[in-house]
């Protein structure tokens, strides 16, 4: 590729719209332009989070496995360099810089209110030239396996990772996203180097900025400093296992106060991931069924089994996808015998119009409020790329959603057979 293609996006009820440039390098960028806006927020992310444990590079001929944790720890590496790490780098421009791994990506972000362009090379360079040695690899171990220390000692993290691990036997997803201590100690420098020219192609990445830039100040960074590299895709590989869950109950001993619990169902999919229409649909029945506006979470409330921390969550990704409630309950199996039974009971009733379009209408709101928050705008650029879907997805899904479509997806879930309760209490 020797010239970049720029094509415009635009939405023209929402009157918003957008810049995706097929860089001559083989990134994507999107830019996002918000003339009135004070800040600028940039992201730069690939496709490679705590699941991407087996794979196989398209040059090559075997897959691959290597420890759990390996996505987030390059993702600390990658800051550090020979002289100055970029925190400090960003220090001396006043940017605000962060970077995190999720179980699918990992993506490196900062924040500012002038010098974009500073900024901008900076998040370009420092990306684009890993350094790890033999000794900081070590020094690392030791600083990650105290972060994963801390979040033993966190009730709804743990609460969580337990209901993974109860409901699936072999899926990554049931791991921390640091890994263990175990598996940490097995990275090595060669091995980070290894992952970092699998997963860092720019052809695996995307990158988005957002706010008070413009497409010319892009692509005058990026064309200086990203050299074109040969394609590599990735293919995921997870080990099989059963559609069963492993168990359908678990407890952990912690000091909390109240007991801390996650109950969600396990499903199973003929598609490796939800579409966006599935994900709006379940996001829509989960409000309706047990939304703060639900006379459902306001029974509960009355009756002293849940308090405001109580929540609902559609977590979904590559290979798993689970509805999941969570809070905090001096009786948390009444809280799950009463979901199963107000689950039951919606599945024989139906959602009604009027339900729906109550709900439907509060998701298109909060969907189009969005477009003006530029560091909601730009990561929504990068997930949907990473999806194969573009930025107004989500808001078209809302608007153009069916309630026969939502009522199948409620008559298809929930299976009661493969629901798991996780809880967390003080036994002493």
């Amino acid at each position: 590729m020797s010239e970049n293609k720029i094509t415009f996006i635009k939405n023209d009820i929402l009157d918003e719209g957008y810049y995706s440039i097929e860089h001559k390098s083989g990134l994507q960028i999107y830019v996002y332009p918000k003339e009135d806006y004070a800040s600028a927020y940039a992201v730069f992310g690939t496709k490679y989070g705590s699941i991407d444990t087996r794979f196989k590079r398209s040059d090559r001929a075997d897959f691959i496995e290597i420890p759990a944790g390996t996505a987030h720890f390059l993702e600390h590496k990658l800051f550090e360099s020979e002289e100055l790490d970029a925190f400090q780098r960003y220090a001396k421009t006043g940017a605000s810089a962060n970077a995190f791994t999720s179980f699918d990506r990992t993506c490196y972000l900062f924040t500012c209110t002038g010098s974009f362009r500073e900024n901008f090379e900076i998040l370009l360079d420092f990306v684009r030239h890993p350094y790890f040695t033999e000794a900081t690899v070590q020094k690392e171990q030791g600083i990650i396996g105290q972060e994963i220390d801390m979040y033993k000692d966190s009730p709804e993290w743990e609460c969580f990772f337990n209901l993974l691990g109860s409901m699936y036997v072999n899926h990554p997803v049931k791991i921390d996203i640091a890994g263990t201590k175990e598996s940490i100690a097995q990275i090595t420098a060669e091995m980070l180097f290894s992952c970092y020219d699998t997963f860092y192609n720019l052809s695996n990445m995307a990158l988005a900025a957002a706010g008070k830039t413009t497409v010319e100040e892009v692509l005058e960074v990026a064309d200086r400093l990203l050299e074109e590299t040969e394609k590599v895709t990735v293919e995921r590989a997870f080990l099989s296992g059963p559609s069963d869950i492993v168990r359908d109950y678990v407890e952990e001993n912690l000091p909390v106060a109240t007991p801390v619990f996650a109950f969600g169902y396990k499903e199973s999919h003929e598609t490796p991931e939800r579409s966006i229409e599935e994900e709006i649909a379940m996001l829509i029945i989960l409000e309706i069924l047990a939304g703060q506006m639900s006379p459902f979470y306001k029974q509960l409330l009355d009756d002293g089994l849940v308090n405001t921390s109580f929540s609902t969550e559609y977590f979904n990704g590559f290979n798993y996808a689970a509805p999941i409630f969570s809070g905090e309950s001096v009786n948390p199996r009444e809280v799950s015998v009463r979901i199963k039974k107000a689950v039951a009971e919606l599945k024989v009733k139906g959602i009604s119009e009027e339900e729906f379009e109550i709900v439907r209408k509060k998701q298109y709101g909060k969907t189009v409020r969005a477009f003006s928050d530029i560091d909601t705008v730009a990561n929504g650029l990068i997930t949907t790329h990473f999806a194969k879907d573009e930025l107004f997805s989500e808001f078209n899904a809302v608007k153009n959603m069916e309630l026969s479509f939502v009522n199948d997806l409620l008559r298809k879930s929930f299976d009661e057979s493969k629901a798991v309760l996780s809880v967390v209490c003080n036994k002493s």
